[in-house]
């Protein structure tokens, strides 16, 4: 595909663009109207007429009831599915809208009706437009709230969510590329006036993109920097996966045969062996076990990190040959490092005042 950014994407391109998910059964395509997403619903249908058997495609907006003029962008995403022979649905969300953290909740609920659509329409997959721009938004963002490595790998390729593979073939793509593809097939769209809202972050970030660019931060550097720390995030996970093996073997090898904490609905680790593992593999290996018996999770990374510094200063301060002991609770779990071993369990009840 060429490297210019305005130039228009072709049908050999869309080919190698959606090529993995041409054996699925069934796509939804999450389309709002925008220019993006109707690039992708006007390319995965040509791709999609170009192949002898493939996926279903259902186009689904999503309409989350905050602006007048989205039932009316919705009609207009209808008629250019029905145009394309492909189904359309809208969804809406609704309910009372948080007055704080709008975004967010509202990204939430979209997801959460598209999986649901999904399911209904006997979808394994669902396909959004999200562009090499967003993914340098993303990184951007993240990297202002103090983002770990997994945080700063920004959005992947493909990941699972409520049930649902949620995919987005068009991360290393950029906007102008999509704009330029519907501007040749004289194809319109429509213009979300809460994307140049400087209210909301992303578009305050939007804005200084521009200068970020002037000094060599521009979109493609930026993804290119977030596939990196992907591809980074990955190979610490591997490391993660055998530091886990082997604290679990450690502890099979000390307690009765057959015993595994994990499916004791607790987790064991040595302490002595826990602490000869890198850090940023024992955070995960904390965060990893928290999270499944923490009802309450998944845990702020930040806070894990305190807790990993908590069990660090216990082990330090010890004296007297008496071993380190502490006890703390964590997005509903339980931590306790008592006679040299750290254990995680969901934490009892809290007590409500009055009992």
């Amino acid at each position: 595909m060429p490297d210019d950014d305005h130039s228009v994407i072709s049908a050999r391109d869309a080919k190698r663009l959606f090529a993995d998910w041409k054996d699925v059964p069934a796509i939804v395509l999450a389309v709002s109207g925008g220019p993006d997403s109707i690039a992708l619903m006007w390319l995965a249908a040509r791709w999609r007429r170009n192949l002898a058997r493939g996926p279903r495609l259902i186009a689904v907006t999503v309409d989350h009831g905050l602006r007048a003029e989205a039932a009316r962008e919705a009609r207009d995403v209808k008629r250019l599915a029905r145009a394309l022979d492909l189904p359309h649905r809208t969804v809406r969300w609704n309910g009372a809208k948080p007055k704080t953290g709008l975004p967010a909740a509202a990204r939430a609920a979209r997801y959460q009706l598209l999986a649901q659509a999904a399911r209904t329409s006997g979808a394994t997959h669902i396909l959004t437009a999200h562009t090499r721009d967003d993914q340098a938004e993303t990184l951007l963002m993240r990297m202002l709230r103090g983002s770990g490595i997994a945080g700063l790998a920004a959005m992947a390729r493909q990941s699972e969510r409520d049930g649902v593979l949620l995919a987005r073939p068009f991360l290393h793509i950029s906007k102008s590329q999509l704009v330029a593809t519907l501007n040749r097939a004289k194809i319109g769209f429509a213009d979300d006036p809460t994307n140049r809202d400087m209210n909301f972050t992303r578009p305050r970030l939007r804005a200084l993109l521009p200068a970020l660019a002037a000094e060599g931060g521009d979109a493609r550097n930026l993804a290119r920097l977030a596939s990196r720390l992907a591809r980074a995030n990955a190979a610490v996970e591997v490391l993660a996966d055998g530091a886990e093996r082997y604290l679990a073997l450690r502890e099979r090898e000390a307690s009765r045969p057959g015993f595994d904490a994990g499916i004791a609905g607790f987790k064991v680790f040595d302490f002595e062996a826990f602490a000869a593992v890198p850090e940023e593999v024992r955070v995960r290996l904390l965060q990893r076990a928290i999270d499944r018996f923490g009802p309450e999770g998944p845990a702020e990374l930040g806070k894990v990190e305190a807790l990993l510094s908590a069990l660090d200063r216990a082990s330090a301060t010890t004296t007297g040959g008496k071993r380190p002991k502490l006890k703390q609770t964590l997005a509903g779990a339980l931590i306790s490092l008592v006679d040299g071993r750290i254990r995680i369990e969901q934490a009892p009840p809290r007590r409500r005042r009055g009992d």
